[in-house]
């Protein structure tokens, strides 16, 4: 599933061909709600979280999660698509640009104040987010028996962070992933969350993820020595759906 890194991301190629530019078609395939008219503007392009909107002048917001199939395209228009169009579920036209989601399973348009991420907890993936509000949302919301690596993953404690960034926020931060909440005090959380976050904005840039200097620190690699210590990285599956956690039983024994 994309993480917070990867939608805004998306959201920074999608601007310059949308912002400002008149809709000449939007098409959302299987959608029967509103959408956005020919000659509104593009006001904004945003990612929160997971979520990516696109602003229209007219006061329509479109909403896309891609989970684990979706990715957008932008083409020249009259370019082909690198992607079967039957699995197009918007496409978006403006002057000179196509902008295509792909296989996204989770599209809506809503109308500005009404867009359905108000849930989330503060976007990790922003410059600057309120890890104050973030630990006391923690406190409030996790069981004291609940394990670290559930948390991290809870979007309404904080937004962006998925397998990839849990699993190298906790290994950099030396924590045992299945370490219950209540035995972190909120100086610590806001340690771990605060490492969450820099993590995601060193990786608002083109080219593969890197945690460390050579790349991804324990993520993906399950069976191989841990980059620092050699210890044997090991891989275990928690939660519903199932979802994966890498970790090192050496360097992260705290």
């Amino acid at each position: 599933m994309p993480e917070g890194d990867t939608i805004a991301n998306a959201a920074a190629r999608l601007r310059p061909a949308l912002v400002g530019r008149e809709v000449r078609a939007c098409r959302i395939p299987r959608w029967s709600g509103p959408v956005p008219e020919p000659g509104e503007r593009v006001e904004a392009v945003r990612a929160v979280g997971k979520h990516l909107l696109v602003d229209f002048s007219g006061g329509l917001t479109l909403r896309t999660h891609l989970r684990m199939s979706g990715r957008w395209d932008v083409y020249p228009v009259g370019a082909p698509w690198r992607r079967r169009p039957s699995a197009a579920r918007v496409v978006l036209e403006v002057p000179d640009w196509v902008a295509v989601c792909f296989s996204a399973p989770d599209v809506a348009v809503s109308r500005r104040g009404r867009v359905a991420t108000g849930h989330l907890g503060p976007d990790l993936a922003g410059p600057d987010p309120d890890l104050a509000d973030v630990v006391a949302r923690a406190v409030a919301r996790a069981d004291a028996r609940t394990p670290v690596v559930d948390l991290l993953l809870d979007q309404r404690v904080a937004a962006g962070i998925g397998n990839v960034f849990k699993s190298e926020t906790l290994f950099l931060e030396g924590l045992d992933p299945r370490t219950p909440v209540a035995a972190l005090d909120p100086e610590r959380l806001t340690a771990l969350f605060d490492r969450a976050h820099r993590l995601l904005r060193a990786n608002l840039r083109p080219g593969p993820r890197r945690t460390v200097p050579e790349g991804l620190a324990v993520y993906g690699r399950a069976g191989r020595p841990c980059r620092r210590c050699r210890t044997r990285v090991e891989r275990f599956v928690h939660g519903e759906p199932p979802r994966s956690t890498y970790w090192c039983p050496t360097c992260q024994s705290a």
